[in-house]
């Protein structure tokens, strides 16, 4: 199934048009359908409420509300299995403390009756009936318990307090009920602290690359780093994700501040326009540089959740990371460094146009025999390695 253009690339894509580009232009440049820009731009104007229809928002909680609805259906059918596994095992006193508990958190207790099996009349009884002589018992020895527990500085433990109370003040009681009134009560003894021995910090990522950037298929290695441009306004971020195979840029973001979010989220846009249906990349290598953005829990933990192998190169070398510096000098000179920037979202809609309508669609390149990076994955892996292009 075709996989949707990311919600970025619709927005960067509407702001082109915004700009005074028509629709053909645009269309041309990204290599999308008139059709497909035009019901973006369809759905932009009923978002901002300057034409009738249900918003982007609404239909998202009308989808949410239908898998929550499924969700609790399913819940129910679960809940009524263990229900009945509870009443096979379960004698009806149990059900009935069961019952009480529910009616505390607001469950109608004859609907509690009905899924636990116990009649109401049969609960009311039991709430009704006075305690038993052993629950009296049990709840004397727990004031005790509670009492020696105190005196001795929350220190005792059971066999402690076993001891207190059969040799200091002669209650005849067993070492089970002291345990199992202490675990009721919350109480425990100081456990014996151990000296934890340490370990020395073990370098959890490793450079996988080695400066060997060649591949013979894509989605085996992929590059990303971040680079700055300024403006009147102030400085834009833009992070790249780059398939060492055929140099095409797979995801990308921009932002105003280089946060983790900036980094991830580019490697979120590869992972879903690359992955296979589960969002998986199995095998593949995601290579950076020991930025904070690359080395966040955020960063690592999204690329191993989708079957990629973090690697970082040694701080402080351009080398390691070869590719993408490449990548970004050619930006610097063929669009960074050949105006004065006013606003952000000037650059951000001329950034965003090179990578997606120059770069991948019509550069030519001197490590892919003098093709672009789509031309080049076409004519290389027609079907089955690369994930098909995706939709609105």
């Amino acid at each position: 199934m075709p996989k949707p253009y990311p919600a970025e690339f619709r927005r960067r894509a509407l702001d082109l048009v915004a700009a005074g580009r028509t629709v053909r232009d645009v269309a041309a440049t990204l290599g999308i359908a008139e059709s497909c820009l035009y019901g973006w731009k369809t759905r932009d104007l009923i978002d901002r409420g300057l034409k009738p229809g249900p918003t982007s928002r609404e239909s998202a909680e009308l989808a949410e509300a239908r898998r929550r609805i499924r969700e609790l259906e399913d819940e129910v059918k679960i809940l009524r299995k263990a229900a009945a596994a509870v009443e096979r095992v379960v004698p009806p006193k149990g059900r009935f403390q069961l019952v009480a508990e529910l009616a505390n958190e607001g469950v109608q207790t004859k609907r509690a009756c009905h899924e636990l099996a116990v009649s109401r009349s049969g609960f009311y009884e039991w709430r009704r009936r006075s305690p038993s002589p052993r629950a009296i018992r049990h709840a004397w020895l727990t004031d005790i318990i509670g009492a020696v527990h105190g005196a001795s500085r929350a220190t005792y433990g059971g066999r402690r307090i076993h001891a207190e109370l059969v040799h200091a003040q002669g209650i005849r009681v067993g070492y089970n009920t002291v345990s199992l009134l202490m675990r009721r009560a919350g109480l425990s003894g100081l456990p014996l602290r151990r000296r934890a021995r340490r370990v020395p910090p073990a370098v959890t990522v490793s450079d996988l690359v080695r400066r060997d950037f060649r591949r013979d298929g894509p989605n085996q290695l992929w590059v990303t780093d971040i680079t700055e441009h300024p403006t009147r306004e102030g400085k834009l971020y833009c992070c790249v994700v780059i398939d060492t195979y055929s140099r095409r840029v797979v995801g990308w973001s921009i932002d105003s501040r280089a946060r983790a979010d900036l980094a991830t989220n580019a490697l979120g846009m590869a992972i879903d326009s690359r992955g296979d249906s589960d969002g998986q990349v199995t095998g593949g290598v995601i290579h950076g540089d020991h930025g904070t953005q690359f080395t966040s829990w955020t960063f690592t933990d999204r690329a191993r959740r989708a079957g990629l192998l973090p690697s970082l190169g040694t701080v402080g070398d351009p080398y390691d990371n070869a590719v993408a510096e490449a990548f970004w000098a050619r930006l610097q000179v063929e669009l960074l460094n050949r105006q004065r920037w006013n606003t952000r979202i000037e650059l951000a809609n001329a950034i965003f146009e090179y990578i997606e309508g120059f770069h991948n669609r019509r550069r030519r390149h001197s490590a892919l025999s003098w093709t672009s990076p789509i031309e080049f994955e076409n004519t290389h892996h027609r079907t089955g390695q690369i994930a098909s292009a995706p939709s609105p």
